[in-house]
């Protein structure tokens, strides 16, 4: 598990006084980024790979706002690793509460347009241990 601490800026809280909800999947990305390289794989590594990946889905869950003041913590943790694609779940923690929880799914494509490509060996390395972060959750949540 990775973790990246951050103190939100004051353009990103809204009207109501919390961080508004696009801010969470900007902070995500930074973290991924600092994910990978501190796994030895830093993003300007990739085209060694002969692949990049597309973010396929993504999702989030609150349980408890950000507010300006406040200096949480995001946590990147390997959900999913599949043949082309991968799973990384994140939380966003706040004091030692979890305040935010969700994943991102992404999609390995080749460098040279031709396509979805397997997992290159090193990026699977990177990827290490699955360890989730988001509780169980059923198939179905509508109401």
């Amino acid at each position: 598990m990775y973790a990246k601490s951050f103190a939100p800026r004051f353009y990103e809280i809204d009207g109501q006084g919390v961080m508004f909800n696009m801010w969470y999947l900007a902070y995500v990305d930074e973290a991924v980024d600092g994910f990978f390289i501190t796994r030895g794989l830093p993003y300007a590594t990739w085209p060694e790979l002969g692949m990049d990946v597309h973010v396929a889905h993504a999702e989030i869950d609150w349980k408890a706002p950000i507010r300006y003041a406040d200096r949480p913590d995001v946590l990147i943790s390997t959900a999913r690793i599949g043949r082309k694609s991968f799973t990384l779940d994140f939380a966003f923690r706040r004091d030692g509460d979890i305040t935010a929880t969700g994943c991102v799914v992404y999609v390995a494509v080749a460098s040279d347009g031709t396509g979805t490509t397997p997992l290159p060996q090193r990026l699977v390395d990177a990827l290490g241990e699955v360890r989730t972060l988001r509780p169980e959750r059923p198939k179905d949540r509508r109401p």
